[in-house]
């Protein structure tokens, strides 16, 4: 995240091996332990996720009725990684904002990374992505000023519950994320960071 060299070994399993950085105690895997694109998207296809989902629903809800508490309706959001099966939209379209879907391999529109919003929501997205710092200077750009930003992603705790732990277990899953690591990326953007659940923080642009 912070492009320091300074990782270090912090678990390794049969699979692959996890490195934390020292300074923004950010844990990846590196390259070689990475999926192709083509592999990696075949992945994503086995997912069965769509609007009418009452379950899945029910899991989006835990970032989105934190987050329409704190938007207007008049408010225009993106869903990025948004995935083969958007929901999000249409949850928002429900109660009258609209949501743009954005996703590099369903629903690829650059011109939608070429505009602003006033919110930004990223469910199970972000543990996926190699390039975090590259993300995060791109959502700034994307992001208005007063903008807000609402991450899903479980958050590493220590090493022993990470030794334990069946997210670290999905290929597609290269980067963990801690409340260290939130804290830095929000004192980095000069952004508020807000902790919502165990899973869910929202960071708001609202210092600069």
């Amino acid at each position: 995240m912070c492009t320091q060299n300074s990782l270090q070994k912090f678990y390794q399993d049969k699979q692959r091996i996890f490195l934390q950085c020292n300074t923004c105690k950010l844990i990846s895997v590196p390259t070689e332990n990475q999926l192709s694109p083509a592999d990696e998207k075949a992945q994503y296809d086995k997912h069965q996720n769509n609007p009418e989902d009452i379950g899945y629903r029910k899991f989006l809800s835990r970032v989105f009725d934190p987050l329409l508490k704190q938007i207007s309706r008049n408010s225009l959001g993106l869903d990025f990684g948004c995935g083969p099966g958007p929901t999000i939209c249409h949850m928002a379209n429900e109660h009258g904002i609209k949501v743009c879907n954005y996703d590099l391999y369903y629903f690829n529109q650059p011109e939608l990374l070429e505009r602003q919003y006033d919110f930004i929501t990223m469910t199970e997205v972000i543990e996926h992505i190699a390039d975090p710092k590259l993300l995060f200077v791109k959502l700034d750009t994307l992001l208005k000023r007063e903008g807000l930003l609402a991450i899903m992603t479980k958050r590493v705790m220590d090493i022993q519950a990470f030794s334990n732990w069946h997210y670290k277990n999905d290929p597609t899953h290269i980067c963990f994320y801690s409340i260290k690591t939130f804290e830095w990326i929000a004192l980095k953007l000069e952004w508020r960071l807000e902790v919502i659940d165990k899973d869910v923080i929202f960071l708001h642009k609202d210092n600069h």
